[in-house]
């Protein structure tokens, strides 16, 4: 098979599939991104750059329609030779948020398309927009909001198959398109992550934090440390956290920029949370740590007494599904991201966002009721076996692409140079060893590289998500996230 990626942060959301693909060997695989350091051995990258940075000067309304224009120009260029080149792929996935799919049927007209739909952004109740009340979002942004599913909505009209992680995400698109949607759930390297029955018995040092045996342990985890991710409730949960429970430690992972919402004008929301809360924390018990190493992220997780995850209605993080792998008691906010993940008394405890208190009662409860927590972690790892195994996802995704082929050749689409017999997609029967892909020919041209296999980078990789609302007027790009909550990805979604 041959393969085509699209993803400007390689390899994004693409991560198992492409390890699995090269895994199996016998495939083509290439990948048009923009220039990162982020290898995988069989893969051959196409790398593009945008012409020009997005203008101040245009309506900010379209700076998100400016940017997937440029993306979907450079990337039907970067297809357009690797097409003189004779590279003809039987299929295309990407993901459609970067625009950079909108193009890329006028190069390839008869290869079916599997584009990745992440958000729809909406202005009524019920999803990111005036959730907080605490940060009510101005009248004159509402109409950016809407002017956001541009690129959404071109992409939606064009040609192809549409895939989404979660039932809620699917649920945001409108219904004469959900049914061109197919839910994918992604799933988790249940091997790396899992629980460590030992792990309570040994001290965990992380830089200068040191928890011993005696400690309780609190975490939280966010690519960064803001009110999308309820950072700030959170915050304001710890002070009676922290009074009643004199032995517990908190240890919150992410940096300190901005990844969803308004820019701050000046500082983090870590210093503004400090300086609303001053007088009233234990700073010795509160450990600000940053973006860690994943193994770094799962020793935590698995240490954990008592994991706090928070979010808007949004994309949910992988660092949910993580920890109900790990089999973390966890706390979760009751919206409908995590409702879809955790059932409240079940799998986890589910508390309303906005109320510090609530979340308290719950963290303390944790800590408190060892037999409950112990009750709830092991449920929700059982519940991340049945529907979050990282085998069972791929394979969901190889039946996928078949069905999508099939479905495809039983249109009386063509492919423009493609052989009459082009083979379906492999199905996993059993697991082969894995093989280096063979190239013909290595290609450089003044345009694009055609790289050649490239070795495994040692940190892993992974997807990012779309941007959130953004509550001032300027429309940040999803930018550069190399090193994302944890080095091994840029994904997302934490």
């Amino acid at each position: 098979m041959k393969y085509l990626f699209i993803h400007q942060n390689f390899p994004g959301q693409y991560l198992h599939i492409v390890r699995h693909l090269v895994r199996q060997g016998g495939h083509d695989i290439v990948f048009i991104s923009e220039d990162n350091p982020n290898v995988i051995n069989g893969v051959r990258r196409v790398r593009y750059r945008l012409p020009r940075e997005v203008t101040d000067k245009a309506h900010a309304g379209v700076r998100d329609l400016d940017v997937g224009l440029m993306r979907a120009e450079a990337v039907a260029k970067a297809a357009e030779t690797l097409k003189n080149l004779g590279f003809v792929p039987d299929v295309i996935l990407g993901h459609h948020g970067w625009g950079e799919l909108l193009n890329i049927q006028d190069v390839y007209p008869g290869v079916p398309v599997i584009g990745y739909f992440e958000f729809y952004y909406h202005t009524e109740p019920g999803f990111d927009v005036n959730f907080d009340p605490e940060f009510p979002m101005a009248p004159q942004v509402i109409p950016l909001v809407r002017a956001k599913n541009t690129v959404n909505l071109l992409a939606l009209t064009n040609p192809g198959y549409g895939q989404t992680p979660t039932q809620f995400q699917k649920s945001t698109y409108p219904a004469w398109a959900q049914d061109n949607i197919t839910v994918l759930p992604e799933g988790v390297d249940l091997v790396a992550c899992r629980p460590d029955a030992k792990a309570a018995k040994h001290e965990l040092v992380l830089g200068d934090v040191r928890i011993t045996p005696k400690d309780k342990l609190i975490t939280y985890v966010s690519r960064d440390l803001e009110p999308y991710r309820g950072f700030h409730v959170f915050m304001r949960a710890l002070p009676r956290i922290l009074a009643e429970q004199p032995d517990a430690h908190v240890v919150l992972i992410g940096g300190d920029g901005v990844s969803y919402g308004a820019r701050l004008p000046s500082g983090c929301w870590r210093e503004i949370m400090l300086k609303e809360l001053e007088g009233q924390l234990d700073l010795s018990r509160v450990h600000f740590v940053g973006k860690v190493q994943y193994e770094s992220f799962l020793a935590l997780l698995q240490r954990s007494n008592a994991h706090v995850y928070l979010t808007y209605p949004f994309v949910a993080s992988w660092s949910l599904r993580e920890a109900m792998a790990i089999g973390c008691p966890i706390v979760g906010s009751q919206t409908a991201p995590v409702e879809e993940f955790i059932k409240d008394g079940e799998t986890g405890l589910l508390v309303p966002f906005t109320q510090p208190d609530r979340i308290a009662d719950a963290v303390l409860e944790l800590l408190t009721n060892k037999p409950l927590a112990t009750k709830l972690g092991k449920a929700a790892r059982a519940e991340a076996e049945r529907s979050l195994c990282l085998e069972t996802y791929l394979k969901e995704y190889e039946a996928l692409i078949d069905r999508v082929l099939q479905k495809h050749a039983g249109s009386g689409a063509t492919v423009a140079e493609q052989k009459p017999d082009r083979p379906r997609v492999l199905r996993q029967d059993k697991p082969r060893a894995a093989k280096a892909v063979q190239t013909k020919k290595k290609v450089v041209v003044k345009a694009v590289k055609l790289a050649a296999p490239e070795k495994h980078h040692s940190a892993k990789s992974a997807p990012k998500t779309s941007r959130a609302i953004p509550k001032s007027l300027n429309s940040a790009t999803k930018g550069s996230n190399t090193k994302a909550v944890f080095t091994r990805r840029q994904r997302g979604k934490a």
